[in-house]
């Protein structure tokens, strides 16, 4: 395959994909070796520096297609998450705790976590799935959340950076 048509090809793969992949996810989705993939990228990382546009490929933790920072006005602007302060304390919670099973969750922030919960998948910025017993889920952040809050790394490491793990009871988040 000719180069331009393989970095055509994973400018496609990184537009649908909207999440930071490797270059071995890359090089299985196209069928190409993992070496070709990387000259390709990185060919096509030089393209989107070189040229005055509105979109980078960052390659920090995998390959993802984003907005450039200057202009992530526009996407607060056009792709709001307006989150309630009681939601917003649930997914702190999240957050903090991750994975942290729901009736965890609903044992310290009460009944009215289901409806923070439901908010927080359908707008992307947790996942929810099954815990191994089938009785409970298994709640955490997604790549979403961290993007949106401008978090480098998982928060796990980020709440012992700050050493947040030390200084919260589950008292203090309960309500």
């Amino acid at each position: 395959m000719k180069i331009e048509q393989l970095k055509s090809r994973i400018e496609a793969v990184l537009f649908i994909t909207a999440r930071a992949v490797t270059l071995d996810e890359i090089a299985t989705i196209l069928d190409e070796e993992t070496e070709t993939i990387e000259e390709a990228i990185l060919e096509l990382i030089m393209d989107y520096s070189s040229r005055d546009g509105a979109l980078e490929i960052d390659d920090e933790n995998g390959y993802i297609l984003q907005v450039k920072e200057e202009h992530m006005d526009l996407v607060e602007l056009l792709c709001p998450v307006d989150l309630k302060p009681a939601t917003l304390r649930t997914l702190s919670v999240i957050a903090l705790k991750e994975p942290i099973r729901q009736t965890a969750l609903i044992d310290l922030r009460g009944s009215s976590a289901y409806d923070h919960i439901k908010e927080l998948v359908e707008k992307g910025l947790i996942s929810k799935t099954k815990d191994k017993n089938g009785r409970s889920y298994n709640l955490k952040t997604t790549p979403k959340f961290a993007e949106y809050f401008k978090l480098k790394g998982d928060t796990r490491s980020l709440a012992k950076i700050l050493e947040i793990d030390k200084g919260i009871k589950d008292n203090d988040i309960a309500k």
